[in-house]
């Protein structure tokens, strides 16, 4: 992957506009979601290692393939070339528009993001049937990218979709962090918050993640669908009370979260249950990933080079007003590096609506303004 074409005639605007172009094309190819899938999940013969356990695919009756994100369909395509002839069958559901080419026994089914719609709700339904007769002598790998959380949409009973729809928008506008919302998301949903590993149970389970959150929190990505979850409805409550949306919520989420907090409704799996005994999982690509893989290049291409950050955080008109001042600094003064200089900052900034827009949060690496 490289910049864009806009991209790269806007960089060759300023001196050393070819070099800033590799640096962000280093960032980019670092964690692109089919190599990134190779690059970590090995296969000699009927041997598959994924970090330091190594799995022996004769002995599973089968090997299926789930997930969701963004990034699913080059993610699918790595996968399925990787299997070959061992995987069985497979469903992952992307954005709209993100379905690619290069998958025969993965089927990839397309929903609404950043909104979910109805055509997530049905591909979950469908993912959810398709693993009813999971077996302990099968083997799951589930791949997960960002907007996982929007895809995988599976609204828990008595709550509509429209109203996930509704909560969804008003906390996007009202400047939530991607931790509320998905803490929101776990407890009104059936497959989010380790849910999707009950599901899988008892098969031996895999999952693969291109992080989109900073930090890494493998319980926040995608919403954990597979991982234990530390949050609670008491949590999710207090968000709906600190984002002042409690009269603004449906009725329908309001019973069902307070039901929760009686009891009346099971809590999300923590890491005390039995069924995360049989799982593994890795983060194959993250926003530092990539801050590390510009600042290794800005030093080939001759740079002064310091990574900022990788877990900036902040409106992001904020956060655009500190980056100017620093890039003002280094001309000025030849600090926090001397000339020439490659600052980089990584992290997720988010947009409070007070007019027209649709809100929400910004996640990428940035490479910031470079001195000659």
């Amino acid at each position: 992957m490289k910049p864009s074409r806009f991209q790269t005639k806007s960089l060759q605007a300023f001196p050393q506009g070819e070099a800033v172009a590799r640096i962000l094309s280093a960032a980019v190819e670092s964690v692109e979601p089919g190599a990134a899938v190779r690059r970590h999940l090995k296969r000699v013969g009927d041997r598959l290692t994924l970090a330091d356990q190594t799995y022996d695919l004769t002995s599973f009756r089968r090997v299926r393939v789930v997930g969701a994100g963004k990034a699913g369909a080059p993610m699918a395509a790595a996968i399925e070339s990787i299997l070959a002839d061992r995987l069985e069958d497979g469903l992952v559901i992307v954005k709209e528009g993100y379905r690619e080419p290069g998958c025969r026994k993965i089927q990839l089914l397309e929903a609404g993001h950043p909104l979910p719609d109805e055509r997530g709700v049905l591909a979950a339904r469908q993912l959810n049937q398709m693993l009813q007769d999971s077996q302990s002598d099968d083997l799951v790998i589930c791949l997960l990218s960002g907007g996982g959380s929007a895809l995988l949409v599976s609204p828990a009973t008595g709550v509509a979709l429209g109203a996930v729809q509704e909560l969804t928008g008003a906390l996007l506008r009202s400047g939530a962090n991607i931790q509320e919302i998905n803490t929101l998301r776990k407890h009104l949903e059936t497959l989010k918050g380790g849910n999707l590993a009950r599901r899988i149970a008892p098969a031996r389970l895999i999952t693969l993640v291109l992080s989109d959150v900073i930090g890494d929190p493998l319980d926040m990505i995608a919403s954990g669908p597979t991982v234990p979850d530390p949050t609670s409805f008491q949590q999710a409550w207090e968000i709906l009370e600190r984002c002042d949306l409690i009269d603004q919520a449906p009725q329908a989420i309001l019973t069902h979260l307070q039901k929760g907090l009686e009891g009346q409704i099971e809590e999300t799996p923590k890491s005390d249950n039995l069924l995360f005994e049989r799982t593994q999982i890795l983060v194959i690509g993250s926003n530092r990933l990539a801050a590390q893989a510009a600042l290794e290049q800005a030093r080939l291409e001759g740079f002064n080079t310091l990574l900022l950050t990788t877990s900036m955080q902040g409106e992001a008109r904020q956060v655009g007003r500190v980056l100017a001042s620093v890039g003002r600094e280094m001309a000025e003064s030849g600090r926090p590096v001397p000339r020439p200089g490659c600052v980089i900052a990584g992290g997720e900034t988010t947009v409070t609506v007070t007019g027209d827009g649709l809100g929400g949060r910004c996640s990428r690496c940035r490479c910031y303004r470079r001195y000659p």
